[in-house]
């Protein structure tokens, strides 16, 4: 990924749209889960551009690769959240399929990331 700056990757900026979009949502969350699920949930969704980039930045691929995990776990978080969110009916089925739409596409991309930076380590001489 050597002369990408992270604002260039897609994945990262469809995470902030991701973040956005969380940030708005927990403000729907009843007020006794502020400091609990409100709060995770928000900490989760940053996680995901935040390892992304700082995974990019530090030019070693193999790093690379541990944060895109990191970033990849973070978006499991979120979505288990997601769905306890619904579970305990504190947020409708519309309310969260957005999201879980979104979580499920920067999934994928991190997939082929992943796969991409793999390639390149399996290549380089």
């Amino acid at each position: 990924m050597a002369g990408k700056s992270y604002k260039d990757l897609l994945v990262w900026q469809k995470s902030i749209d991701l973040t956005v979009e969380i940030y708005k949502l927990v403000k729907f969350l009843p007020n006794e889960e502020v400091y609990v699920l409100s709060s995770q949930m928000r900490r989760a969704a940053i996680s995901i551009p935040s390892n992304i980039a700082e995974g990019q930045q530090r030019k070693s691929n193999k790093e690379f690769i541990n944060f895109l995990s990191i970033a990849r776990g973070s978006k499991a978080e979120l979505q288990t959240q997601l769905y306890l969110c619904y579970k305990l009916s504190l947020l409708t089925k519309q309310q969260v399929e957005k999201p879980m739409n979104m979580l499920s596409e920067i999934g994928k991309m991190i997939n082929k990331l992943m796969e991409s930076i793999n390639w390149q380590l399996t290549t380089d001489y």
